[in-house]
């Protein structure tokens, strides 16, 4: 498939990307209090990964290719991250609102997927 095949995500990107600073501020800030090198990793992992490894055809600049599956696991590892350390560091109110939106973020990332995972292990 080539990247004009690709699923249109407009809003999904926008609540992929929110998902994605929610995991970058609340991650190290949980982790601060247990291990300030921990934290530090966790940020740079975060950022990181998927600046690294993305698959062909998902980003226009791809400096370690990856299969469709890969960049599935980073976006679940950040809606994990960022779920997990909103409800250790912030209201139940605020961290509900965040796991709701980790919600919606996986409904409207489901034809992306679908895509990614149609890539196969193509590089």
């Amino acid at each position: 498939m080539s990247p004009i095949d690709r699923p249109d995500d407009r809003a999904s990107s926008v609540f992929r990307f929110g998902m994605e600073l929610i995991a970058w501020v609340a991650t190290p800030w949980a982790l601060w209090s247990t291990s300030v090198p921990l934290a530090v990793l966790s940020a740079v992992a975060l950022i990181g990964l998927p600046m690294v490894f993305s698959t062909p055809g998902d980003k226009r600049h791809v400096i370690v290719a990856v299969p469709g599956y890969v960049t599935i696991v980073l976006v679940g590892l950040h809606l994990i991250a960022a779920v997990a350390a909103a409800w250790v560091v912030w209201h139940a109110v605020a961290a509900a609102l965040v796991s709701v939106a980790a919600v919606v973020t996986v409904v409207l990332e489901l034809p992306r997927w679908r895509w990614l995972l149609a890539r196969g292990s193509s590089r």
